[in-house]
């Protein structure tokens, strides 16, 4: 079994296709994570995936969301960019699904429509995934179910480690098909550098919830997939009035993406 990297293209669309897949490559990443918007068009999407193809790379596109609370226009949006996007080669396919204030049933009505089309469903605040567990409710009744589990954004909205709700942690190791690993703490849902000391025992959290998902992924034989995702501001934290950065979003990512494959280089053996 292999660990497959994925580069998230958030934070750098202001590169061009052709120089970020390359940069990309040279990285040692396997792919790329795409954040599609609904108004991408056909054109734009060819580009995406020539471009990758020519260096090798594979695309794992992310739905992200339709900038409506029309709970019906939501829904035909969705369906509409699920159809657009089966027709391109991807490993996996992401989204971050539904509405907070969407019913249960509503957003049940989204999750099996994006289950029709393999897709695993992202743990994010604002969609049916926001909170712990809520997301164990829609798991215990949606045997299908499958999650990009990214706990930066429960941790955020528990305003906590996570240490009270064992239970749906566990349910949603269980039911994970990919990770985003990004590293979130009890105020926000990024930390300002995971390399700093003081952020190692919140770190240390995070990869034992990861260490529990690839044991888990090996064990089924499936391929494991990674991206580390620390995003550009506002996740990433400015200095005030300045605009700087506090740290260089990719050289978190790849020190990410470095560290994680050195723990489960030899976690299949």
């Amino acid at each position: 079994m292999t660990t497959q990297f994925f580069c998230p293209r958030w934070g750098s669309e202001s590169i061009d296709w052709r120089p970020f897949c390359e940069k990309v490559k040279a990285a040692g990443y396997h792919g790329i994570e795409y954040a599609i918007p609904h108004t991408a068009t056909d054109r734009e999407l060819e580009k995406a995936w020539n471009s990758a193809e020519k260096s090798h790379l594979l695309l794992l596109p992310q739905h992200y969301d339709t900038v409506t609370a029309d709970y019906y226009w939501h829904l035909e949006a969705f369906h509409q960019w699920l159809e657009r996007i089966s027709v391109y080669p991807s490993v996996k396919i992401n989204s971050q699904t539904g509405k907070d204030f969407f019913s249960f049933s509503q957003n049940q009505q989204l999750i099996e429509l994006g289950n029709r089309f393999g897709v695993l469903h992202e743990t994010h605040r604002g969609k049916f995934s926001f909170a712990a567990h809520i997301t164990e409710t829609f798991l215990q009744k949606i045997p299908a179910l499958r999650l990009t589990l990214d706990v930066s954004h429960w941790i955020c909205v528990a305003e906590s480690l996570l240490d009270d709700q064992p239970r749906p942690m566990k349910l949603a190791i269980e039911r994970t098909g990919h990770i985003h690993a990004r590293v979130g703490y009890t105020e926000g849902p990024q930390v300002s550098d995971p390399r700093a000391p003081e952020w190692q025992d919140t770190l240390s959290r995070h990869q034992h919830w990861w260490d529990q998902v690839v044991a888990l992924v090996i064990s089924r034989n499936q391929p494991l997939t990674i991206t580390p995702e620390f995003g550009p501001f506002p996740y990433m934290v400015h200095q005030p009035a300045t605009g700087r950065p506090l740290a260089s979003q990719w050289e978190i990512n790849l020190y990410m993406m470095e560290m994680l494959r050195s723990r489960y280089s030899n976690a299949d053996r």
